[in-house]
């Protein structure tokens, strides 16, 4: 694979090209910072799509009803080919999906933290699909209109399919909302659950700089947000995002009779937001923590898929070495 153009950072067209508004494509110069800014981002969503499939895949065959057990293998065959369509982005930077996901099973590059969360109950693929997909799209779709041309092509396509599964698990809750006190307490555990990770994990850590043990890790994340947002990779901060993610759940959780677990949420009329309890540094550093078991858990049986899969791989290198279906001594 070609490796694009890189320049030393002085790149007169690519900085006319983000003033203009205007797509960076692959044959364009553009900074290294700006195409590691991108594989490093990119890596991390697709490695998030194909390590989000695990927990809600536990429970493809323990759904309670056929259209339940169709409706999440769709979401969870989404997924898959969400993780496709980025790592595909990601090579149109000049690295290989190879490398990337060895990166991965090394510990060299990481899931987002909000996936290493046990999917106890059947509850949880609803809490999932309502909430992390939902922070997913509040997240994602600026990301349709992201400098980087391929990327934001397939997050169009990505973020289509996000909305589906914000609808579905918001379906399954409200299913359990209003069925027997067991479900609806199973319901209301799932939300309990996976709020934290959600509204803390899926948008990163806060932007502010404060005083603290983080000080200098907060400096350094809002330095690499302005950048990120002066290239136009970004459109919006972490927090920005955050909250509308929370204005948007708030009246949701009320619709489904299932309180958020935030005691300080409550609408604020002179912002024309709702209050929450605010993201700090140690709050997310101490939720990523809280899921390093699973995380390790999860990277291993995606190592083991992965080796598993090998003889799959070789056979298809193997097919199209030959000229797949009109190669030498094939007939239809």
């Amino acid at each position: 694979m070609t490796t694009p153009p890189v320049s030393d950072g002085n790149s007169p067209h690519f900085d006319d090209l983000i003033a203009a508004g205007e797509s960076i494509e692959p044959d364009d110069d553009m900074p290294d910072g700006y195409r590691r800014m991108l594989i490093r981002q990119i890596a991390q969503h697709a490695h998030s799509e194909i390590i989000g499939m695990q927990p809600e895949g536990s429970w493809l065959t323990r759904a309670p009803s056929l259209r339940r057990k169709a409706s999440l293998l769709a979401k969870v065959q989404d997924e898959a080919g969400h993780g496709l369509y980025l790592y595909a982005a990601a090579e149109t930077l000049g690295t290989r999906r190879e490398d990337l996901l060895d990166a991965l099973h090394r510990g060299q590059q990481h899931h987002s933290a909000t996936f290493n969360v046990p999917a106890a109950t059947w509850a949880d693929t609803g809490a999932i699909a309502w909430l992390t997909d939902g922070a997913a799209v509040v997240n994602q779709a600026p990301l349709c209109r992201t400098s980087y041309g391929p990327y934001a092509r397939a997050m169009r396509r990505v973020c289509l399919e996000e909305t589906f599964h914000v609808r579905q698990g918001y379906d399954v809750l409200w299913s359990l909302s209003r069925g027997t006190p067991g479900q609806k307490r199973m319901a209301q555990d799932a939300v309990d659950r996976w709020w934290l990770p959600a509204v803390a994990l899926m948008f990163g850590p806060p932007d502010t700089t404060v005083g603290g043990t983080h000080s200098r890790t907060a400096a350094l994340g809002a330095a690499v947000t302005r950048r990120s947002m002066a290239w136009r990779i970004k459109q919006h901060t972490n927090d920005e995002l955050r909250q509308r993610f929370v204005d948007i759940c708030v009246p949701q959780a009320e619709r489904l009779g299932l309180p958020l677990p935030d005691p300080r949420i409550r609408w604020n009329e002179d912002r024309g937001h709702y209050d929450f309890t605010p993201v700090d540094w140690s709050t997310y550093r101490d939720a990523v923590a809280a899921g390093a078991e699973c995380a390790a858990r999860r990277v291993a049986r995606r190592v083991t898929a992965h080796e598993n899969g090998a003889w799959v791989r070789e056979a298809a290198d193997a097919y199209a070495a030959r000229g797949g279906a009109y190669g030498e001594g094939n007939t239809l």
